[in-house]
């Protein structure tokens, strides 16, 4: 199971990539994925929609079960992956590929404060 060192993690499972522009690019880990198993829907946050911490933002689900998503910092959304509308299996064939929404963050240093891939790698095998 990959857990790509240049990403940032939550205990939940999801994934931060910083990108050029200041915002944040937000999915689920192949962890996660990999434990849900073949997605048969996503349910995205609008775009605007402002987030805490920690609060539900979206929802995989799979032929297993259905998990909330969450945002991993305080922001904006600013777009959403509307292909996964479509072909929610995109998170199957790549977890850290498939973005889900985009986050402009409320505090750029907040990002600092969630897990790097040793400390992330480490809950996965807690939870073992």
């Amino acid at each position: 199971m990959s857990v790509p060192a240049d990403l940032k993690y939550t205990e939940s499972h999801e994934w931060v990539r910083r990108e050029s522009d200041g915002t944040l690019s937000v999915g689920i880990t192949e962890f996660a994925q990999e434990a849900l198993g073949d997605m048969v829907f996503v349910e995205l946050p609008e775009v605007g929609r402002k987030l805490a911490k920690g609060e539900a933002c979206g929802v995989v689900e799979s032929v297993k079960a259905a998990s909330d998503v969450y945002a991993p910092v305080a922001g904006e959304v600013v777009a959403t992956n509307d292909a996964l509308k479509d072909k929610p299996e995109l998170i199957n064939a790549g977890a850290f590929d498939a973005w889900m929404y985009r986050l402009k963050p409320a505090g750029a240093a907040d990002v600092d404060g969630l897990l790097d891939a040793t400390a992330y790698q480490a809950n996965i095998d807690a939870q073992k």
